[in-house]
């Protein structure tokens, strides 16, 4: 729950300096958590506590490739200011998410995964990205990682 706390904290500031820009995005993140809390409360789990910060951060990740794939589109239909609006809210939401790891630490996160979960071909793909995923949420980029868990598992 210390990512909510430095959500709302930064919420607050931004509402004091009257950011516009930030504010919006910081309330975007709270929505989508909210959201999240909302389906997890239908889903009937019994689990009626807060959204944990692995779900935020995986809930961040998710907002931010959202948010580079609507850049991407914006760019190639020539609609570069909507582009940079995008761009602002990625820098915004970064803030919260643990830095990325290099190559050289991701490529022994995925060593780490295949031996934790014992993969031995590429059948077991699933579960060393299930597990990367658990682990490494908002650290590293998953469209780059899964050819390399392909690579090494073939």
């Amino acid at each position: 729950m210390e990512l909510r706390n430095r959500l709302n904290d930064a919420l607050k500031a931004a509402m004091i300096a009257k950011d516009k820009d930030r504010l919006s995005t910081l309330r975007l993140i709270n929505a989508a958590i909210k959201d999240r809390e909302i389906a997890r409360r239908g889903e009937g789990t019994g689990d009626q506590g807060g959204v944990g910060d692995g779900e935020i951060l995986a809930i961040l990740a998710k907002m931010v490739k959202q948010r580079q794939e609507s850049a991407r589109a914006y760019e190639e239909g020539g609609r570069l200011e909507l582009a940079e609006k995008e761009r602002a809210e990625i820098a915004v939401i970064e803030e919260f998410l643990p830095r990325k790891l290099s190559d050289e630490d991701t490529e022994a996160a995925i060593q780490a995964a295949i031996r934790e979960v014992g993969a031995s071909s590429i059948r077991d793909m699933g579960k060393v990205i299930g597990l990367l995923k658990g682990k490494y949420a908002g650290q590293l980029d998953f469209g780059s990682v899964g050819p390399k868990v392909k690579e090494l598992l073939a």
